[in-house]
């Protein structure tokens, strides 16, 4: 574990966290990278013995130490924006072992991961095929592709991050998607060499990926009695973690067992795209207690990092876990637990029995690694918090905090 407590005090490996929140202040997002190394490990070494690419999903955190430290490590990148492939490159990151996904890829974007060298793209419609060979045949370059298909999988997930049925924006439909790759013949600079699935986020069971693989099992085997040379399954992400102690996430090894076996004796690479089950549980923000304020009716703890800083409460109806940073004995209080943003939906959590904390204490949001200060803002004019990255008993500031003069750069009166 990478967080724990040690005489009453919460560490991140073998660093106290009230120590960088001294130095470094609060709201500040704290990184455990031997968690990361880990997870990353347990999918690459549970893949040893047949060709394969773990390709971390970046848009989870995009913060560039943590994309060098994968790099390190011999990850791969999935992106989903010429923004993500820049980031990937200036963390040392290898673009041809970089796949780029996403439903609405612009033409400047697939020039520039063109001109990078990626390894392929997952592509999700005909339209985009067509941009994507045209801009090949321009730079005089041929492509590889996947089609990302929906096989219409109900992936038992947020409605939010699901991606696998007919009623979603991603994808092409299973039903459709053998005669769009055999449409794609005719695009001379494209070549299709892999399928791609991927039903979505956040799962707590591995049986609809499962059911997923099965049908592009079925559909690999059909396009290559059709003369199509597939030679790469790309099964996407979206392995869940643990937000709440009762929460059951799948364990990375059996889950990848399971998947080896889908696709035994059937001469394919294999790609993955996991996020969320790499960095998710390496990080927690810390933050510092206001106030403690009652109506009567209700509890309030209110605290210095908001919605601004950690949206996922507040869109997706998220559970995380709140923790004291030293344990004080006293019994548990039911509050809202809210931040200084000027919206009713400014919490982090609600109706929850938390430390019973005073001003000044310190708390930790915990499994807030993927999805949280990648999707923070400056809404109420906020300067967002800095990032620590922890190692070992070391710590350092790899993204400093905003300033007010960070607030209106670019701006003119």
């Amino acid at each position: 574990m990478s967080f724990t407590y040690e005489q009453s005090a919460l560490y991140c490996e073998a660093v106290a966290l009230a120590d960088i929140a001294a130095r470094a202040g609060t709201p500040v997002y704290v990184y455990s990278s031997q968690s990361i190394l880990d997870s990353f490990r347990a999918y690459d070494d549970a893949l040893t013995g047949i060709p394969h690419m773990v390709c971390y999903a970046v848009k989870a955190n995009s913060t560039l130490a943590i994309l060098s430290l994968l790099a390190k490590a011999g990850s791969g990148f999935d992106i989903v924006s010429g923004g993500e492939l820049f980031r990937v490159v200036k963390a040392g990151g290898d673009p041809s072992r970089v796949v780029f996904s996403g439903v609405g890829k612009t033409p400047e974007e697939v020039d520039y991961a063109l001109a990078q060298g990626i390894h392929s793209f997952n592509a999700e419609s005909e339209a985009e095929l067509s941009l994507i060979d045209a801009i090949a045949n321009r730079r005089g370059v041929k492509v590889s592709f996947a089609l990302r298909v929906n096989p219409d999988v109900d992936a038992v997930t947020h409605p939010y991050t699901a991606t696998g049925l007919r009623d979603h924006k991603f994808g092409i439909d299973i039903s459709d998607v053998e005669g769009v790759y055999e449409r794609a013949r005719s695009l001379k600079n494209l070549v299709a060499h892999g399928v791609s699935c991927h039903i979505g986020s956040q799962l707590l069971s591995t049986s609809p990926m499962m059911d997923a693989s099965d049908k592009m099992m079925a559909l690999v085997g059909r396009l290559r009695a059709s003369g199509h040379c597939i030679q790469y399954f790309d099964a996407g992400g979206g392995l869940g973690v643990s937000y709440k102690p009762a929460d059951q996430a799948p364990e990375i090894g059996q889950f990848i067992a399971s998947l080896r076996a889908k696709l035994a004796a059937k001469d394919l690479k294999v790609m993955i795209e996991p996020g969320r089950s790499i960095v998710g549980p390496a990080g927690v923000l810390l933050t510092r207690v206001l106030y403690r304020k009652s109506t009567g009716r209700k509890e309030f703890v209110i605290v210095d990092a908001a919605m601004n800083d950690l949206i996922r409460p507040a869109l997706y109806q998220s559970h995380h876990e709140i923790i004291p940073l030293r344990e004080t004995g006293r019994a548990g209080v039911v509050a809202d637990v809210v931040g200084p943003v000027c919206e009713t939906g400014d919490f982090l959590a609600r109706g929850r029995t938390v430390a019973n904390v005073m001003p000044g204490d310190l708390m930790a949001v915990c499994t807030v690694g993927a999805y949280g200060f990648v999707q923070a803002s400056n809404y109420n004019s906020r300067t967002r918090p800095p990032e620590v990255l922890v190692e070992g008993s070391q710590w350092r500031v790899v993204r400093t905090r905003e300033t007010y003069d960070d607030l209106i750069r670019g701006e003119q009166i």
